[in-house]
């Protein structure tokens, strides 16, 4: 083969080979409860589904899919924000050959950090199982793509993890005198979740992850949903404020400590419950007409059962905080990626998205 031919393959290669190693070095994985599952509880006999109208009312092919929003999810949004196509849930048939370099998305939703949180929901994913559905995962893209690209792949991925809100929702508070809270009182049961969530955490570590996003609880006695059952004077839950105030800043530093075991700044954490707490507070500056009404519901706040087709549906989503009793609208979730990825240190600790990512792009 002449050599000018010769250096042309090679440099084909080469190109090949980067093409390859880019796609591989933006993978994005996600782990957790409804508040980022995209359709996993669709393959499974549960529940906690979203797979009906009006669910995906907004979504760009208004139909269902699983997502607990009337459109996009918060992983959406950050894949949007990367220039990424949305991961799949890791159960769908569709996640094969190419689509499975691009990530996959493993949450579930109705799991908590314990794996007593969400029983009433029957066959969900518990963090154990999405975590050892990411093992099987890597041996999939191992065999697509050898060992040694696989973990590169992994290694150079965004991972975002929320996880905690149902371990208070839908178990500590799911009924009075429950099992967890005779066992603790809420300041010992919030050490015992952040002790239990660092063992998630370094496990997900040791499976590879570099770079992870960990999101706290929001303000869980604000929901539309705990308005309607446990308000205080009318305003949000004292108690459900009171725990998501213990929590949210002993997960900060546990991953500050975790950060320095390990020598370098792998996870990065959300403060979710002041992202929310300013629409909360003050939903005009942010062009809600109402942080307490559901849009879709029924009852006190629109914050009873679940959302269905005969449930109240507002006509401008846009305006609502929350589009059911207890998840986010798609703006909502947009506002808080928003300070995910341009938050001062109040918001993201210790740096936010987009410097974490621009000095990932240096390395």
């Amino acid at each position: 083969m002449p050599m000018a031919a010769t250096q042309m393959v090679f440099f084909l290669l080469a190109v090949a080979e980067s093409v390859v190693l880019q796609s591989e070095a933006r993978a994005f994985f996600v782990f957790g409860d409804s508040l980022v599952d995209s359709g996993n509880n669709n393959y499974l006999v549960t529940t906690a589904r979203a797979d009906s109208p009006p669910y995906g009312i907004d979504y760009p092919t208004h139909r269902p899919t699983g997502r607990f929003s009337n459109g996009l999810n918060i992983p959406d949004i950050i894949s949007e924000r990367i220039g990424a196509q949305p991961v799949l849930p890791y159960l769908s048939p569709e996640l094969t050959a190419q689509r499975l370099l691009n990530g996959a998305n493993f949450a579930s939703a109705g799991i908590g950090i314990l794996n007593d949180t969400g029983f009433q929901f029957l066959n969900v994913i518990r963090m154990y199982r999405q975590l050892e559905y990411f093992q099987q995962y890597q041996q999939r893209v191992g065999a697509l793509i050898g060992v040694d690209r696989t973990k590169r792949l992994v290694n150079g991925a965004l991972i975002l993890i929320t996880v905690g809100g149902n371990d208070f929702v839908n178990n500590y508070y799911l009924v009075p005198y429950s099992a967890r809270s005779r066992q603790f009182a809420l300041p010992d049961y919030v050490k015992f979740l952040v002790s239990e969530y660092r063992k998630l955490l370094m496990e997900l570590y040791k499976l590879g992850a570099r770079r992870v996003l960990v999101t706290g609880t929001g303000p869980l006695g604000c929901a539309p949903a705990e308005l309607a059952t446990r308000g205080t004077n009318g305003g949000c839950s004292d108690e459900l404020q009171r725990a998501a105030s213990l929590y949210n800043p002993q997960l900060v530093e546990m991953l500050k400590r975790l950060n320095q075991k390990i020598g370098k700044d792998v996870f990065i954490v959300a403060n979710t419950q002041r992202l929310h707490m300013d629409f909360i507070s003050n939903p005009q500056a942010y062009g809600f007409t109402t942080s307490k009404v559901a849009c879709c519901g029924q009852g006190p706040y629109n914050g009873l059962g679940l959302c269905t087709e005969i449930s109240n549906l507002c006509q401008n989503r846009s305006q609502y905080a929350f589009w059911d009793p207890f998840h986010p609208s798609e703006k909502a979730n947009r506002l808080i990626v928003e300070s995910i990825f341009s938050g001062s240190t109040s918001y993201m600790v210790p740096m936010n998205l987009s410097t974490t990512m621009a000095l990932d792009a240096r390395t």
